[in-house]
């Protein structure tokens, strides 16, 4: 069985999207804010530390060893599955790379710098369907 399976990874990234504060606003025609790969990843590792460290993941970021890299997990699986229609609820964009300097992600305390800034990569976001 996959990590996917055995960590529940659907359900609990469901549950993390669901669970986001957007007060400002919440009747706001934007609808639900998104999560970046790497602010999922932060929440699920607060909430399961000891799974994400039995799966050897850390959360990434610029300096992390990609293959434990729970932020890239997350959106390749993301993706995979919303691609596949096997997740129909939630949705997925890109914010562009271009003009952005950096982008520092609070982990408790430590920062977690995106390591797709200056790549020919884009950043993952995701949001509930409303």
């Amino acid at each position: 069985m996959s990590n996917w399976q055995t960590y529940d990874f659907e359900n609990r990234i469901r549950n993390i999207l669901s669970n986001i504060n957007y007060s400002p606003n919440p009747s706001h025609h934007f609808k639900r804010p998104y999560l970046s790969a790497y602010q999922i990843a932060i929440e699920f590792n607060n909430l399961y530390p000891n799974d994400v460290a039995a799966m050897g993941y850390v959360v990434g970021g610029d300096g992390s060893n990609t293959l434990k890299s729970l932020s890239r997990y997350i959106a390749n699986e993301l993706s995979k599955r919303i691609k596949a229609g096997e997740i129909t609820d939630i949705e997925g964009a890109f914010i562009s790379n271009n003009f952005i300097k950096e982008m520092v992600f609070d982990n408790n305390g430590q920062d977690i710098i995106s390591s797709l800034l200056g790549s020919e990569y884009d950043l993952s976001i995701f949001r509930l369907k409303d």
